[in-house]
């Protein structure tokens, strides 16, 4: 119990929070060049900072849940986890300043749906320690 209640408040939760966090401040970012509030260089370098951590965290994470035997996790984050790994492998991770407003409502939309996504983590990790919890 201890070092599963270690895994979901220490290492899921938060992790999950800062992902949420960062997802957020892309929307944000690209809601801004949207309204010419930002240029293009500035949201470009501001957006690409978060990227590769949390692609990073996104593998660790799944990796975890692996190795922890939390099956159901593993398998609800293994699809983005290999959609983070191949838009890497492709160079296709990044936000280029000069494609930026071409590709600004796709990138919004998958930004808001990973928003989602991760809601949706957050709040199975949260209602499984309820659970977890009232059972013992």
């Amino acid at each position: 119990m201890g070092l599963d209640l270690f895994f979901w408040f220490v290492l899921c939760l938060p992790l999950n929070f800062a992902f949420l966090a960062s997802t957020f401040y892309q929307v944000l970012m690209l809601s801004d060049l949207e309204a010419d509030f930002i240029n293009p260089y500035d949201a470009a370098s501001r957006i690409n900072y978060f990227i590769v951590p949390e692609f990073i965290g996104q593998g660790l994470l799944c990796a975890f849940c692996l190795l922890t035997g939390h099956w159901i996790m593993f398998l609800i984050t293994v699809p983005v986890t290999c959609y983070h790994v191949m838009l890497y492998m492709k160079r296709k991770h990044l936000i280029d300043v000069t494609e930026v407003f071409r590709l600004l409502n796709a990138e919004k939309k998958f930004r808001i749906a990973k928003i989602a996504y991760y809601l949706t983590i957050i709040f199975i990790s949260i209602f499984r320690n309820i659970k977890k919890s009232s059972l013992k």
